[in-house]
């Protein structure tokens, strides 16, 4: 049928593969169902001789007689408790001795056996096809996540009744975080003992026959039995359960380093094939100098509000953890990170095990443009190439890694020089004193050392302490993985430990900046409170000396002069030369409160805070703005010079890069819904008025309220039919956002008769100063 996007995986023309002699008596118990054919077909196809008993005509001890070097629960219709015959007491017999394998009620049967209730699920499926999640271990061994698995099946084993002894080792992902929805699979964290809810020898199964395959190479009745009978075989290749150890190059097994370098070599050698990605464009695209700005990786390193700097991880999944968070906002998390006090932003871009990609790292380093003292981004990948290296600086990266273990030394110090070549001392990362000896040979100024081992993946906390008197004091040593509390950095603290990169657990912490602030032992560190900001006043619209003299000598902070030509408001260039002499030479009456960044030290700002405090005002004098409207460039630029405005407004369409073009802060007109007004980097702060301004029509507070609730890090001024009278009940009608409002703006609410009113200007000031004191 058309539009069903179904798959055929069952094997057409198969070839059977050798006999294998860990699988040469297959049990297989039938418990009445007609997919214990398929089961049985795709057992002998990868090698097994397998013998058929159904679930009434055989007892435990005719099977022990049988002497079986495996078992396997076929499906079957009805509840494990009353239906499945000898199926429970043959895996009560043989857990813990060879391995056993339960399908659909196979695997019910082993939740049941085990301690677990099995239950409704609250849909009956009949042949449905959903995409599997796994914990890449076990009969999930080198295969993909979200394959493509057949459901039939009305019950299965419940969360809340899961045996302690028993791990989910596959699920189906409930909501946009990955959660763990309906167990799709158990397995035994002693025994060879796994189970499948699904059907793997089902033709809509991808990797079906794969699954198979690697639990008819398992031996033993445990996984440490299991891990010894591996060390031996022809093939080198190894499955675990990964509750003692994951996949490792132990005795000729492949770990999971070793595979994600594989996967990673052969989806590299594909990307440079593709036009616009080849090795050649990169280089082309990075010597016309596009790539973003960078900072110094070591200096920022030394540049924390904690005694230990904090290099904070985007980390979306982990071979070792499975899904941890799918839903996660890079950028957004990346700038949590920053204000949080974080001085490394740890981008992970391998897409198949942690699911990040390269993209992720490019739209962090734009989430933080125009942040001052940013975090340094780092892009943690499986480097092997220098292809990598470009591909990330293009994309914004500070630094990289270099894992030793996964390179020889001829490499990792061809990857380091050229990584400084492009301005990136790269983090070079070890495990064991070895490594450490070659990282420090190689000159390395920032050494992580990983406390799991990407062998075994086991996590030893102490192993970064243990490796600190090796290092030099002027080298940076950074700990990294496995670490989720506050007792997890107290040793390095003391020992010297420069940095602790963390991951998962800032992923999964609900309050990040309390989460940093405890993990890091400083829970007890007071920020300098910011007080809360008198609002700036800005008087648009000045046509006179005298009225900007009286607006300053009353508080104002801003003088605006309309250069627009044909508006009602425009002033002539003499006019305009006498005023901007007058803003000048006019003393303020008050010093502003604004003056001063209360930022915590060594950490970033918000882009807005620090433009509304260091932009907007004068400790001596009001500043003079000049207000301009789809005007040409070198229009703006000669007033600017004629006049010598401080600041420029512009009230127009004219493009956000010109801000980038003019010698002075730049402020810039936008209706509250207008795409733009939140980008960093450009004007110094948006101004939230009508479409063309000075009409004296005032805003709709709720569109002001969301622009401002949609993005915690807007600031903004406000204008749009301001009076003395109104102001106040239109700042409270924001509610919190209106804390976010810095200046308010006024022309038509301070005249009479058409003409500036100066006791409505000393009005409107008196105002705007009374809502903040």
């Amino acid at each position: 049928m058309p539009g069903l996007d179904l798959i055929d995986h069952s094997p057409h023309h198969p070839s059977p593969s050798p006999l294998l002699s860990t699988a040469s008596n297959l049990v297989l118990i039938d418990n009445y169902d007609s997919f214990t054919w398929n089961v049985y077909q795709y057992l002998v196809l990868e090698g097994a001789k397998v013998t058929v008993y159904r679930n009434d005509k055989v007892t435990v001890e005719e099977l022990i007689q049988k002497s079986p070097t495996q078992l396997v629960i076929s499906p079957g219709p009805g509840h494990p408790d009353r239906d499945s015959g000898v199926s429970c007491e043959a895996i009560r017999h043989f857990a813990g001795k060879i391995p056993v394998l339960g399908v659909c009620m196979g695997e019910q049967c082993i939740f049941s056996v085990f301690g677990g209730e099995v239950d409704t699920t609250g849909e009956i499926l009949h042949g449905k096809t959903s995409p599997l999640r796994h914990d890449t271990k076990g009969v999930y061994a080198d295969l993909p996540q979200d394959l493509n698995v057949t459901r039939y099946h009305s019950l299965a084993g419940t969360h809340p009744t899961l045996p302690e002894c028993l791990e989910v080792s596959s699920w189906i992902v409930n909501g946009p975080d990955g959660g763990k929805g309906v167990i799709m699979g158990v397995r035994h964290k002693e025994y060879v003992v796994e189970g499948v809810q699904f059907h793997p020898e089902s033709i809509l199964t991808a990797q079906g026959r794969g699954m198979l395959k690697n639990f008819l190479t398992m031996q033993g009745g445990t996984w440490a039995e299991n891990e010894r009978f591996s060390h031996g075989r022809p093939n080198g290749t190894s499955v675990t359960s990964g509750t003692n150890k994951a996949n490792g190059n132990v005795g000729g097994k492949v770990s999971i380093l070793e595979r994600i370098y594989e996967h990673r070599k052969a989806a590299v050698a594909a990307q440079k094939l593709i036009p616009s990605q080849r090795p050649d464009d990169l280089e082309a695209t990075y010597k016309l100098d596009i790539s973003p700005p960078q900072i110094a990786f070591v200096d920022r390193l030394r540049q924390s509000p904690y005694s230990l700097a904090l290099m904070a991880e985007i980390k979306r999944a982990s071979p070792s953890k499975g899904i941890i968070s799918l839903s996660t906002c890079a950028p957004a998390q990346a700038r949590t990170y920053a204000l949080a006090g974080a001085s490394v932003i740890s981008v992970l871009t391998e897409p198949e095990w942690f699911k990040g990609s390269i993209d992720d790292l490019r739209t962090v380093r734009q989430s933080l443009e125009g942040m001052p003292n940013r975090p340094a981004v780092l892009r943690k990948e499986f480097i092997f190439d220098e292809y990598q290296i470009l591909e990330a600086r293009l994309a914004g990266a500070d630094t990289v890694l270099l894992i030793v273990k996964m390179l020889d030394e001829a490499t990792l110090k061809r990857l380091y020089q050229y990584s400084q070549s492009l301005g990136m001392e790269p983090l070079v990362e070890v495990n064991t004193a070895e490594e450490m000896k070659v990282a420090l040979a190689l000159g390395s100024r920032v050494i992580g050392v990983n406390n799991r081992n990407l062998t075994s993946f086991d996590v030893d906390l102490g192993t970064t302490s243990r490796l600190m008197e090796m290092v030099p004091q002027d080298t940076i040593v950074c700990a990294l993985s496995g670490i989720s509390g506050p007792k997890d950095v107290d040793d390095y603290r003391k020992n010297g430990v420069g940095a602790v990169l963390v991951g998962e657990a800032l992923m999964r912490a609900s309050d990040t900046g309390k989460f940093i602030s405890e993990l890091l032992g400083e829970s007890g560190r007071k920020e300098t409170p910011q007080p809360q900001r008198e609002l700036v006043v800005k008087i648009c619209g000045t046509r006179t000396p005298e009225a900007a003299k009286v607006a300053i000598e009353s508080g104002a902070d801003l003088i605006g002069l309309i250069l627009v030509e044909g508006r009602k408001r425009f002033v002539s260039k003499d006019v305009a030369l006498d005023i901007a002499r007058t803003v000048h030479q006019t003393p303020k009456s008050h010093s502003s409160s604004i003056a001063a960044d209360y930022c915590p030290p060594k950490a970033a700002s918000q882009f807005f805070d620090h433009t509304s405090s260091h932009f907007l005002t004068h400790t001596r004098r009001a500043l003079l703005v000049g207000v301009f409207q789809n005007q040409p460039l070198s229009y703006v630029l000669a007033q600017q010079k004629l006049l010598d405005l401080d600041l420029i407004q512009l009230h127009g369409s004219e493009p956000l890069e010109w801000a980038s073009f003019l010698p002075v802060p730049v402020i810039r007109s936008f209706k509250p819904d207008e795409i733009g007004i939140g980008k960093r980097g450009y004007h110094a702060l948006p101004l939230l008025d009508s479409e063309t301004g000075g009409s004296g029509n005032k805003l709709q507070e709720g569109t002001v309220k969301r622009a401002l609730e949609d993005d915690d890090g807007l600031r903004a001024i406000l204008a749009g039919g301001l009076t003395a009278e109104n102001l106040r009940g239109t700042i409270e009608q924001l509610g919190p956002a209106g804390d976010r409002i810095i200046a308010v703006d006024v022309s038509s609410g301070v005249e009479e008769d058409g003409k500036q009113s100066l006791a409505k200007i000393k009005a409107f000031i008196a105002a705007a100063k009374a809502i903040r004191p």
